[in-house]
């Protein structure tokens, strides 16, 4: 599978598993936390999550479905902006790391901008990794403008920015996205398929159909065939991991892409970062 490598050098798959809206429902709990192993088992190794989803719920599924393959997976997490200060964000993190059972984070986001200052967040980051709580830290919702602000308040060890990008959210391709590259930090894109209302395109499904797989495939492999960016889908059962497994092995033509170029325009211009 294809892999993408964050600024200290480490990779990790360019398909991972999201959480988002995982462990809302007790009588699917089973189900999902089967999904999560299956996708380990193919590949898909990178599992994000957040102290948010769920009321903390989706970590604790989370750390019931890597018991026994902690080491095997990568898995990432996000701390309210209200936790980001120097007192609150160690507290957080231990609260995360309890919950998902486990010794470390491999990666640490702020889940977006509070009032807190950016200098205080980077400082508590930097103090969790010291201490071995978490091995590296990021962001996610983050504009161009912001993360120009956390580099200049010593944030230029960051290691991702998790944004809204899919087909249809591709604003960040004018000023964020070539920010990002420029200086090799990867985009982690979450709702790739925007929370399957992609899934209903009727452009979307004749590509689909004429390539004889889903929607959901051709819009992960097109997010996958961009460089420096790791997918994030949900998936809460074993035969969608599979699905979107097989998304990572889907190679679109020069003339797909340029018909999801001319289905799926980018704005003209520049546009505020958006959230979901």
């Amino acid at each position: 599978m294809k892999t993408i490598r964050f600024p200290d050098g480490t990779t990790v798959p360019a398909l991972g598993q999201g959480t988002w809206m995982m462990a809302e429902d007790p009588s699917r709990r089973g189900q999902e936390i089967a999904a999560l192993r299956e996708g380990v088992e193919l590949g898909l190794t990178l599992i994000d999550t957040a102290e948010m989803y769920a009321d903390g719920e989706s970590e604790r599924l989370v750390g019931e479905a890597i018991a026994g393959m902690r080491d095997r997976v990568f898995l990432v997490s996000k701390a309210y902006p209200q936790n980001a200060s120097a007192k609150r964000l160690p507290r957080a993190c231990e609260a995360s790391l309890e919950r998902l059972g486990t010794d470390r984070l491999d990666l640490y986001l702020l889940h977006w901008r509070g009032s807190v200052p950016l200098a205080e967040t980077v400082e508590a980051m930097e103090r969790l990794v010291a201490a071995g709580k978490i091995v590296r830290w990021g962001v996610s919702n983050l504009d161009a403008n912001d993360m120009e602000e956390l580099v200049a308040a010593g944030g230029e060890r960051c290691q991702t920015d998790q944004i809204l990008y899919n087909l249809t959210r591709r604003g960040p391709e004018h000023d964020l996205i070539p920010w990002l590259a420029e200086r090799r930090v990867p985009v982690m894109a979450y709702s790739p398929v925007e929370q399957g209302r992609l899934l209903a395109h009727r452009g979307l499904a004749v590509i689909a159909r004429e390539r004889g797989v889903t929607p959901a495939q051709v819009a992960l492999a097109w997010l996958l065939a961009r460089d420096g960016t790791v997918a994030i889908p949900k998936a809460g059962s074993a035969p969608h991991v599979r699905e979107n497994r097989a998304a990572a092995d889907l190679d679109l033509s020069d003339t797909d892409l340029a018909r999801l170029d001319d289905i799926f325009p980018r704005p003209p211009g520049p546009v505020p970062l958006e959230m979901l």
